[in-house]
């Protein structure tokens, strides 16, 4: 399958690179699929991502629900990005807030199963369509995430590679949100050993094709961390 480029573009180009209403359409569809896969994860309680590790460590903590954290965590790393130099997207702002209402409304609808089978099920699954919503949100082409820009940000500043940047934030936030009590468990371990092919399958499929030429392509696909 060929590949297909992303493109490194600034927020008003973001908004004027054509198919708006099918990349609107993708990049809420892709959200709130990401914060129902957030709830799955939850509710398999086998261990959960690196960030989400963090969020669940904050909610022992914080009279706040799982997805109110989310979009707390998320609106401070984007305070974050100022010293970066780093300009959100429509998309960045709108996966604060949608990832955060997406989970919580999942949570409230999804059981939480006491059988290992099932567990089991909503974790692989729940992997699984985390790594389609990631290639959803991103392949709209409507600004990255918060701790994506984050990781991009600081790469870009330090001349540091994206994989010690990125590896160096989620195994920091890893042990920040272990320390407070956070969910850690073999499906930590599943999903950091399978989000990036995940999303490597994916983004290429799902990745709207811009009307005007790209300003600068990224050569080869970025794995997402949430949110």
């Amino acid at each position: 399958m060929a590949r297909t480029h992303l493109s490194f573009l600034t927020p008003r180009e973001q908004l004027h690179a054509g198919r708006l209403p099918r990349r609107l359409a993708q990049l809420a569809f892709g959200l709130s699929l990401y914060g129902l896969s957030m709830a799955v994860m939850i509710r398999s309680q086998l261990g959960l991502a690196p960030w989400d590790v963090l969020h669940s460590g904050l909610t022992q903590r914080l009279p706040l629900t799982f997805g109110q954290i989310t979009i707390v965590v998320g609106a401070l790393v984007l305070v974050l990005w100022m010293p970066l130099r780093q300009w959100p997207g429509l998309g960045t702002v709108a996966n604060v807030v949608v990832i955060g209402l997406a989970t919580d409304a999942s949570l409230a609808l999804i059981p939480e199963p006491s059988a290992l089978a099932p567990r089991g099920a909503l974790l692989l699954g729940g992997i699984v369509l985390n790594g389609l919503a990631g290639g959803l949100y991103i392949g709209s082409q409507l600004g990255p995430g918060p701790r994506d820009g984050l990781m991009t940000g600081f790469a870009r500043r330090t001349g540091w590679s994206f994989r010690l940047v990125r590896t160096g934030i989620e195994i920091s936030v890893l042990g920040i949100g272990w320390l407070l009590g956070g969910v850690v468990g073999v499906g930590t371990v599943v999903y950091a050993l399978s989000i990036g092919p995940l999303v490597h399958f994916f983004l290429p499929r799902v990745t709207v094709a811009l009307d005007q030429p790209a300003v600068a392509s990224e050569k080869g696909s970025t794995a997402s961390a949430p949110a």
